[in-house]
Formats: C-alpha cells, sequence, structure tokens
C-alpha cells in the first residue's frame, strides 16, 4: 500500500502554474465551508503553494467540522480553522476579512424531504456571504447541475447554454449563483462562478463508484450513458488560480475534464484492470448532464493528471484496500431527485 500511497501524494503536489499564480494573489485566503470532501485538500494545497513559493498569506479553514480528525489534520498542515455555523448570523458575521474567499458551503443529498434546509444552505446563506465578504475576491462553488440534460453530441453544455435546472437542489444551486451575483452588481465585488461536473479522488466521485461496482461484480446503470470528471487535485488548483479571475460581471466557468467520458468504456476499462466481467444494465439515453471545458483548459491549461492515469491509480487504490468515502455521486440521476 505504502508505494501507491506514494504515487497518490505525488498527484496531490502543487504545479509550477499554481506556484506562479499563488505569487499574484494578494491577501489572506478564506475557505468556507471546508470540512466537506473537497475543502480539506483544498486548504492543504493552498497552503503548501504559499510555503513553497516563500510567502506569508494566512489560510483559514471554516466549517462545523463535524467530521473526526479534519481539523486537526488542518491545523498540523499549518492552516488557520475556526469552528462555525455559517447559517448562524452572529457566528458569520464574527469571521474575520480576507481578501480572497473560496465559497464551498452548500448541501446536495437529502434534499427530498428537506427541501427548506437545501433552500436555506444554498440560496439564502450565499447572499448573506456575499454581503459580509462584498469587499472581497469571491470564488463561488456551483455544479454542473444548473444545466439541462445534452445531447452526447454536443460537446457538453458551454458556459453559454441557459440555466434548465432540474429538481429543488439544482434550482437552489442556480439561486445561490443568483444571489452572489445580485450582490456583486450592488458593490462591485469581483466574482467567479465555479460550476463543478465531477471532482474525483481515490476516495470518492464517479471514477471510484463505477471501478467499486466492477470490483464488487455489482451492476453499473448506463441509463446516464456518459460523464465528465477531473481529478480533485486539479479541480482544486484551478479554484485557488481562480482568485485572479474574478470579475464584474461575474465569470462563469465550467470546471471538469476535456473528456465525454462513456459509462460503458469505463465499466469495461475497469473490468481489464480488476480482471472482471462487468454487469451492466439499461441503455444509454441520448441526453446526458455533460459540461463543455473548453474554457477552463484555455484559461488554466489542460489538467495534469489524465484520464487513464486517474483509472489506473483507482484501480490500484482499491485493489490494495484503500480508504473511500461512502458518499454517492447519483450521478446516474436524470430527474432532479437528491
Amino acid at each position: 500500500m505504502k508505494g501507491i500511497e506514494t504515487a497518490y501524494e505525488q498527484l496531490l503536489q502543487p504545479s509550477p502554474a499554481l506556484l506562479t499564480d499563488i505569487t499574484k494573489i494578494q491577501g489572506d485566503i478564506i475557505i468556507l465551508g471546508a470540512g466537506g470532501k473537497m475543502g480539506p485538500a483544498l486548504a492543504k494545497l493552498t497552503r503548501q503553494a504559499i510555503e513553497r513559493a516563500g510567502l506569508s498569506k494566512k489560510v483559514t479553514a471554516v466549517s462545523r467540522f463535524s467530521e473526526p480528525g479534519v481539523r486537526e489534520s488542518l491545523e498540523q498542515a499549518g492552516v488557520i480553522t475556526l469552528q462555525a455555523d455559517l447559517l448562524e448570523d452572529e457566528q458569520l458575521q464574527a469571521l474575520p476579512f480576507a481578501e480572497n474567499v473560496l465559497y464551498l458551503a452548500g448541501t446536495k443529498f437529502g434534499t427530498t424531504g428537506k427541501e427548506y434546509f437545501t433552500w436555506a444552505m444554498n440560496t439564502y446563506l450565499p447572499g448573506r456571504v456575499a454581503e459580509k465578504y462584498k469587499d472581497s475576491r469571491i470564488v463561488v462553488f456551483s455544479t454542473g447541475n444548473v444545466y439541462p440534460l445534452v445531447t452526447v453530441t454536443s460537446g457538453g453544455a458551454t458556459e453559454h447554454t441557459e440555466p434548465e435546472p432540474v429538481g429543488e437542489y439544482a434550482q437552489s444551486c442556480l439561486g445561490r449563483e443568483r444571489l452572489f451575483q445580485y450582490q456583486s452588481s450592488k458593490h462591485n465585488t469581483p466574482l467567479f462562478i465555479y460550476r463543478l461536473n465531477y471532482a474525483s479522488d481515490v476516495s470518492y466521485g464517479v471514477l471510484p463508484e463505477i471501478a467499486r461496482s466492477v470490483m464488487e461484480n455489482k451492476p453499473i446503470d448506463v441509463s446516464m450513458g456518459h460523464i465528465n470528471s477531473i481529478w480533485q487535485g486539479d479541480a482544486n488548483e484551478m479554484a485557488i488560480r481562480a482568485l485572479l479571475y474574478c470579475e464584474t460581471p461575474a465569470k462563469t466557468i465550467n470546471i471538469t475534464g476535456p473528456e465525454i467520458i462513456p459509462v460503458r468504456w469505463a465499466a469495461h476499462e475497469f473490468g481489464k484492470m480488476f480482471g472482471k466481467t462487468t454487469v451492466l444494465v439499461n441503455e444509454e439515453q441520448d441526453t446526458a448532464l455533460l459540461s463543455n471545458a473548453g474554457e477552463a483548459c484555455r484559461l488554466f491549461g489542460y489538467p495534469k493528471v489524465q484520464l487513464k492515469q486517474m483509472m489506473e491509480i483507482q484501480a490500484e487504490w482499491l485493489k490494495h484496500g484503500g480508504q473511500t468515502i461512502n458518499k454517492p455521486t447519483h450521478y446516474q440521476e436524470r430527474k432532479g431527485k437528491f
């Protein structure tokens, strides 16, 4: 396992492009909602890039920190941590100012039956945060779910595709964008809307879900027959570097890998890696939730970790019993029910 862990750690190192750009970002960085799937790695990468570049910026991570050990691991990495429930306005207003904000707070799963909480987290809270940090640069994490399903032959939704969110989760995420845009227009706040679809790490994501299903001989539904994916480390780098591209009016960019990945093909490739016969159910539909990453590649360059490299390290991770997070993406969902 040590060899695969070493290879994994090497893929998390800051790139030369990030080290160059971190020197151009003026001021400290605060990460709101830093305790989720991407937040801890993002905070550590930011801290590491600052140290490698010989800078003295502060990195502050804010979260409820309900997951054991996350806060401690961040502090060991040199990240300042603050425990806060952002929905409690007194706690939000008590947070320190920072010139740069990475906004990751939000909720997706469990929306059905708790729609009110989803709207509070994904739409009400963004308006409060945008007011609080009106004098900062803000990168707002959003989602490709704000787009409609598009034909596979379209190449994916571009930033010019009109949003048509399906279901209350996606609708509330478009609400998040609109509230930030409103405050940005009101206060002239530089803003970058970061529409992610989907990040994969060895412990979670669409590719790990397909790989694990193949390894465990579980059937894979191919009705959502095509997907996007990007290595979490590359997605995190783009989020940090996006602080240099915040604008008024807001800049909106799709963040994902450059490929449209057939689920059937990915399953068969993992089958070869594991020596397994894949079990596929249903048939591919003509449409899928797909984002076109052309503009992100123009701004940031192609992801440094390529698709087959992601798949190979994922397979090795699972073969060696690497830890995974039981937080499925529900990428198969076609009706917006989360």
